[in-house]
Order: C-alpha cells, then structure tokens, then sequence
C-alpha cells in the first residue's frame, strides 16, 4: 500500500520502521521543529530525521486546520494513512484524504485512556495490564471504530518511559497486522459508556501528595518517568523523584516525616528476603549489603506505608541516590518534606 504516514516522537519510530519495510510511504507529516537545549536551537523531531535519512518528503504543518492541509495532502495519492503520536488533532477533511481513511495506533485498549497520555495515566492509576488498539479514525478523541487490539501486563516496577518503550514495538506489528488484513477485519464500535480519559500531563500532576498511600505514590512516580518528574519539597529545596518503592510498615509520623525503615516483616513464607535483583513498586526487604536502602534507611512516612525513594534530582543538579542526597542535605530523622503546594 501507499501510506500517508503522521508522527513525531521517538514512539512513532518503530512503526515508521516497520512500514518502511512492508509498504511504500508516499510522505511523512511531522510536527514543526523546536527550540531546544539551553541554546534552544531548533531540533528537528526524530519522525522527520529518519524520514530524511530514507529519502522519503516530509511536510511539518503548524495547523492541520489551515486552509490548503487536504488539497496539498492529496497530492501524496495514498491509499490509506497512520497516525502515531502525531501531536495534532486531525480535521475531517484530513483524515478523508486517502482512499481509505485514516487509522490510529493509540496506547491504550480502548475505549479506556483516551486522550494524549495513556501509558502515563494507566500506570498512574495503578493499571496491571494495558496494550495498544488500532482504529478507523473520526473527528472525535480516539472514539473511531476498533480493527484490532493487543494487550500486554504492566511490570510492577515498570515506570512510562519503560512501557512506552514496549508498547511502541507492539504497536509497529500490530499496524502491519491491521494492514495485511485491511480487507477483512469488521470495525468494532467502542463502547462510549465505558470510555476513560488520559489527558495531557501537566506539571502539577507529578507533585506528591504525601497524606495519600506509599503505593499509590509509587504509581505517580513511575507515570511521571520521565515527565514532568514526581515532585516534592524539601529543607533543601525542590526535588524530583525518578525511582522510589513502597516499604509496607505502619507508622504513626506524620505525612512527610522523615522516618527509620524497621526491621522487615516476615513474609507469607516466613522469611525476610526479596529475590536479589527483584524490581518492584511494592518493596519487598532487600539484602542488607545494598547501600542506604536496608533497615535503618531514612524512609518518608505516608498516608498508608513508607516510601522509599531510590533516584532523586535535586534543582539544578543530576540525578543521585536517595541516600546521597540525605548526606548533602543534612536531613536527620524527624526531618520533614512537603507537597509542592504546602
């Protein structure tokens, strides 16, 4: 087939790679290069580098709504056109254009997660499995009929960066599929009453609200790797959270108390230890040998359970670890961090 295809960021990649070895790509629509960097010199999206590097053309509309879009893309006669993580609402007088329509791979399986960040909200609401849907494409958010759909678990530690990651791989085979079998597959209306919604991310969802529960902290912890950063203050200033875990003890400190990990709590099997190696968002004991995370470690006490972070940033400096940064900071137990907005 000849494909019209729509992307911009680096989860766009894997399909664009696999149509460029399965069909011809008539032209590549991508989102206008940005300023970026401290120089904030213009950088050309990573869809539009690749397509370069192929030979193929590459049109970057500001607005797909401004008059002249559909007359200029009709020009690439192509059959049918892929969108992924394009970054522009498409009017209907776009996604006509081709022969036969305009078809989605959305990181979700929908009608739940509609909106531009699902594999975020998902895991931020404390989703085990998700996958990727291909659609047939309508005017409205990521309400078009449904071709085909995969699911797959998420990882109990696995933070958004990681499953994009995943899912972006998915989504490649899984719109070769939809194509090879274009002919047959029978549109499936969503469900609107079930629809969910996964909104742009904003800042301020990734600040932590420290009366809720260690486990669902966690969770905004992992959605918000690798933006905009799971956020909280300290003495010291503010700090970014990229890894943390929950240690399941109770305790009577107040939310944002910089608290001793106890011993650990026996577990089902009446031993202590995790496996060595073992990632995961619910913590359990690690070996003793692991620097700064063992008994004794300063926790941040919670609404339910502790939270142990493990990969901090202070402002305007690398990512350390947590204990590293205590060292700096001089924080002691008794201690206290903040939400963002206290």
């Amino acid at each position: 087939m000849r494909i019209l295809f729509y992307g911009t960021p680096e989860f766009s990649l894997p399909t664009l790679e696999a149509l460029l070895t399965h069909h011809q790509i008539g032209a590549v629509v991508t989102q206008p290069d940005k300023p970026a960097g401290r120089g904030r010199h213009l950088q050309a999206p990573p869809v539009k580098e690749r397509a370069l590097a192929a030979g193929i053309p590459v049109l970057q509309p500001p607005r797909l709504r401004d008059p002249g879009w559909p007359e200029r893309l009709a020009e690439v006669d192509a059959d049918v056109a892929v969108v992924v993580a394009f970054g522009q609402i498409l009017p209907k007088a776009v996604l006509d254009v081709p022969r036969r329509g305009s078809i989605n791979v959305h990181a979700s399986i929908l009608p739940r997660y509609r909106g531009a960040a699902p594999i975020a909200w998902a895991i931020i609401r404390g989703e085990t499995e998700t996958g990727i849907t291909t659609f047939q494409m309508d005017p409205g958010m990521d309400t078009g009929d449904v071709l085909l759909s995969e699911s797959t678990p998420i990882g109990a530690g696995e933070t958004a960066g990681d499953l994009a990651v995943r899912l972006s791989a998915i989504g490649a085979q899984l719109m070769i599929r939809t194509l090879e079998q274009l002919d047959s597959l029978e549109p499936r209306p969503q469900d609107h009453a079930q629809a969910t919604l996964a909104p742009r991310l904003k800042k301020e969802d990734g600040w932590l609200h420290l009366a809720e529960p260690a486990c669902e902290l966690v969770n905004r912890v992992r959605g918000c790797n690798p933006w905009p950063g799971a956020a909280l203050m300290t003495p010291a200033g503010r700090l970014l959270i990229w890894r943390a875990t929950e240690v399941p003890h109770p305790s009577d400190a107040a939310p944002g108390t910089l608290v001793e990990r106890p011993s650990p709590l026996p577990s089902p099997q009446g031993g202590e230890g995790a496996i060595e190696g073992q990632s995961d968002g619910r913590e359990n004991p690690l070996p003793r040998r692991e620097r700064g995370q063992g008994e004794g470690a300063l926790c941040i006490a919670t609404g339910e359970g502790l939270l142990l972070p493990r990969l901090v940033q202070p402002e305007n400096r690398k990512a350390m670890a947590w204990e590293d940064f205590l060292r700096g900071a001089r924080l002691p137990p008794g201690a206290r961090v903040t939400d963002i907005a206290a």
